[in-house]
């Protein structure tokens, strides 16, 4: 269920999943959806919660699987992925798709104040706390420490805000 902040805009070309499971999707007061993003209620049941005055730009991708906590004044560029999701794969003998998903790992947090360049992907069990940067195309997984700037695959911490 989608539940948006008079203040919030979503655009129409936004493609926003309604859950079967309970799955909610809160939009805080002055958050934008840009269009073709896609949210997407698979993987669990937990929901997304995005905080005020963020922004999720163009062509990126939530599923809401174990959960999205995001703060205040986030910026999300264009084409990231959040995943808060994993799937089971060890059984030879049965398909990925029939072993379903395995525990999550607490969801996605991300902290008042970030910003997270084009193309990175968040994954399971992420802690993106305050103030953090992102460098493009960067792969998140594990905690993160304040105000830090962040890039690559794996991730590594090359600076800090001053």
């Amino acid at each position: 269920m989608l539940v948006a902040d008079p203040s919030a805009k979503i655009s129409p070309l936004a493609d926003i999943d309604q859950s079967t499971r309970g799955t909610r999707i809160l939009v805080g007061p002055g958050s934008q959806i840009d269009s073709f993003v896609r949210v997407k209620c698979a993987g669990g049941t937990a929901d997304v919660v995005i905080g005020k005055g963020c922004y999720i730009n163009s062509g990126t991708v939530i599923y809401t699987g174990n959960g999205l906590t995001m703060g205040n004044d986030v910026l999300v560029a264009a084409n990231c992925t959040f995943a808060p999701v994993n799937h089971a794969c060890r059984e030879r003998g049965r398909t990925i798709i029939e072993q379903r998903f395995l525990p999550g790992k607490g969801g996605i947090v991300v902290g008042d104040d970030v910003w997270i360049g084009a193309g990175c992907v968040i994954l399971d069990g992420a802690r993106i706390p305050r103030g953090v940067v992102i460098g493009a195309c960067s792969l998140v997984r594990g905690q993160l420490e304040e105000y830090g700037i962040y890039a690559g695959n794996p991730i590594k911490k090359i600076g800090e805000r001053t």
